[in-house]
């Protein structure tokens, strides 16, 4: 059980004055601190309606204990481990990770800055010093905590706690200068009885992506559930789900680019009718108020909303969706296809966490090599493996 230091009080995560002593540190923007090791962890109150959580500080799993709930094993498993002290950079004093982009969040002129969709290619020097827009849409994921599973909450994620955990996580990240929710747009769950005044919270919420009279146009951000896109004159319409009566344009160019680069996604996403996908796009609202996409990334999910990659994947994910322990999976960031992460984790395994990886078929040895180097260089895991061209997947390592 999880204690927590507000104040000079330490409460347990059960105990009944718990929620009123957030209460009042949320109204001070007071920090709880875990106490799972010394020194304390400092932690961050999210308010849900009238109740208050505990949530984790981006970037400080490694710093729990193996035994805490907010405990994550090192980053370097996954594409998160380039990034973190580049793209990603914690502030000690307030807690809130900066983040440095490599796409743009203001328009200028007619056309928008040069696309980069992702992580088609093995990346230049430096270029996990920013964080691309898919690499942006991972690590809202993982630090909303999305990326974990266990069969006991079987039922219990929808699109309204989703959204919740992402806006909240976005609190916590810094980008020019200002909170990332400030720009960051999730459709709140559409319901018809309340139609109007979910259009006016919309409209307002859009406000800040509409024309300027001078200066550059700024950008928001859209996380959403595609629910289809439609062939228009001269491109697409994004048609995202709770948002009915809504459109995003995509040009014909930028529709081009996006079928080949998120090709792998797509298919999947037709060849599943229980998966979805999500967009990450920014946009701005032209003259009219007409929503038009700059730049646009894609990523496929089950249907408990962990994401995957590959049919391996898949097959994986549901396997670990059937578990009551909890799993992890890992994202991939800005890594390209050919480089080994982790496919997901047992966290909180005694004596030790467990990662599991997979071996596409048809890698080379250069493949075999970095993937041998990762696992010998954490002794302190223990490693589950498939072959895929080898072998059907073998059995999960049970506790």
């Amino acid at each position: 059980m999880r204690r927590y230091r507000i104040g000079s009080e330490i409460f347990d995560e059960n105990a009944a004055a718990l929620q009123l002593a957030l209460h009042e540190a949320y109204a001070r923007k007071q920090r709880p601190l875990c106490q799972c090791k010394e020194p304390e962890i400092m932690m961050y109150i999210a308010r849900l309606g009238e109740q208050y959580v505990v949530k984790r500080m981006p970037l400080t799993g490694g710093d729990h204990d193996p035994a805490c709930e907010s405990y994550e094993p090192p980053y370097e498993l996954s594409g998160l481990g380039a990034l973190v002290g580049n793209a990603i950079q914690l502030e000690p004093a307030t807690g809130m990770a900066t983040l440095k982009l490599d796409f743009s969040l203001a328009k200028t002129g007619g056309r928008a800055a040069p696309i980069s969709l992702g992580n088609s290619s093995h990346p230049v020097e430096g270029a996990a010093r920013k964080l691309s827009l898919k690499g942006l849409l991972h690590y809202l994921w993982h630090e909303a905590g999305l990326t974990k599973w266990t069969s006991n909450w079987a039922g219990k994620r929808h699109w309204w706690n989703i959204r919740w955990h992402l806006l909240e996580t976005a609190k916590q990240m810094i980008v020019k200068g200002a909170p990332l929710a400030d720009i960051l747009f999730v459709p709140e769950p559409f319901r018809s009885s309340n139609k109007a005044a979910i259009e006016q919270r919309r409209a307002a919420a859009l406000a800040a992506a509409s024309p300027r009279r001078n200066g550059p146009r700024k950008l928001m951000v859209l996380v959403g559930e595609v629910k289809e896109f439609m062939a228009t004159r001269s491109g697409q319409k994004l048609i995202i789900k709770h948002m009915p009566g809504f459109v995003f344009l995509v040009d014909d160019g930028l529709n081009g680019r996006l079928q080949v680069r998120f090709r792998n996604e797509i298919l999947l996403w037709n060849a599943d009718d229980t998966a979805h996908l999500i967009a990450i796009a920014t946009f701005a609202l032209d003259s009219v108020g007409l929503a038009v996409v700059e730049e646009i990334a894609l990523m496929v999910v089950a249907p408990n909303w962990v994401p995957y990659e590959t049919v391996s994947e898949r097959k994986l994910v549901n396997a670990l969706a059937k578990l009551r322990e909890q799993s992890t999976k890992c994202l991939r960031y800005n890594l390209a296809p050919d480089e080994p992460i982790a496919a997901a984790l047992f966290p909180r395994r005694q004596p030790r966490p467990v990662a599991l990886y997979i071996v596409p078929a048809g890698t080379g040895p250069e493949f075999e090599t970095a993937l041998d180097h990762m696992i010998r260089t954490r002794p302190e895991l223990d490693a589950w493996i498939w072959r895929v061209g080898d072998e059907e997947m073998p059995s999960l390592p049970l506790r």
